[in-house]
């Protein structure tokens, strides 16, 4: 089986365009859960997401959504091999999807190239490209999918990031929680996970590290993911 083993669950990816990466781990194991009951990861991919919040918080209730079949009968049986069978997968699209639930903290690893080449890979390009899912959607889906008190957290690429916190701000919502990343101490932020929420705040802002300069994990990134990784 293709795929990557953390401690508590194993996570198959040969079928998804979007394999286990860095940025998915990074919001798995950064996510505020705090105080939640119900989770709704949009575009669950490989149901890495899903899987990590629910070892967080075994009490969440967790429903996916994933618009790639291949990858949602992937994550079907991440799922059903992992220790909590009970989390709900929904083969759709975000836009067609409706709950009479509003959750308390919505995730998402959403695609973010906007008007850039594409391959060849249609199922790559869907997960990839903002076309089926622009942040006006994924923003507009929050909104419809949540109450007052509701968290979205999410990761882009630091440019992106920018972008969708602008977005947001118009569309209103507040920036309250702003990790950046950046690869090593000596290169530029790369990435950005950030948590909105309908409540205004101080910005919570912080800079996260995943390597030192010899290439071993950095104590920051250490602690946020040692519970997930099988050698750390």
């Amino acid at each position: 089986m293709s795929g990557f083993a953390f401690k508590q669950f194993k996570v198959a990816h040969e079928q998804c365009a979007m394999k286990v990466s860095t940025d998915g781990i990074l919001l798995g194991a950064w996510a505020n859960l705090s105080g939640a009951n119900s989770l709704l990861d949009i575009g669950t991919g490989t149901g890495l997401l899903a899987l990590m919040c629910k070892q967080r918080n075994l009490e969440l209730t967790i429903t996916a959504v994933e618009v790639d079949e291949h990858a949602y009968v992937q994550a079907l049986q991440n799922v059903a091999n992992s220790p909590w069978s009970a989390i709900s997968i929904e083969h759709r699209t975000i836009q067609s999807f409706s709950s009479d639930v509003k959750f308390d903290v919505v995730i998402s690893n959403p695609p973010y190239f906007n008007r850039s080449l594409k391959g060849d890979n249609a199922a790559r390009n869907t997960a990839r490209h903002t076309d089926g899912l622009s942040f006006d959607e994924l923003i507009s889906a929050f909104k419809r999918l949540s109450h007052s008190g509701s968290r979205f957290s999410l990761i882009l690429p630091n440019v992106e990031g920018a972008l969708f916190i602008e977005l947001a701000t118009q569309n209103g919502l507040h920036l309250n929680t702003h990790c950046q990343i950046k690869a090593t101490p000596n290169k530029e932020v790369s990435r950005s996970l950030m948590t909105f929420s309908y409540v205004k705040s101080d910005i919570e802002s912080s800079i996260l590290c995943i390597r030192n300069l010899d290439n071993t994990y950095t104590a920051d990134y250490i602690a946020l993911c040692k519970t997930f990784y099988l050698k750390m």
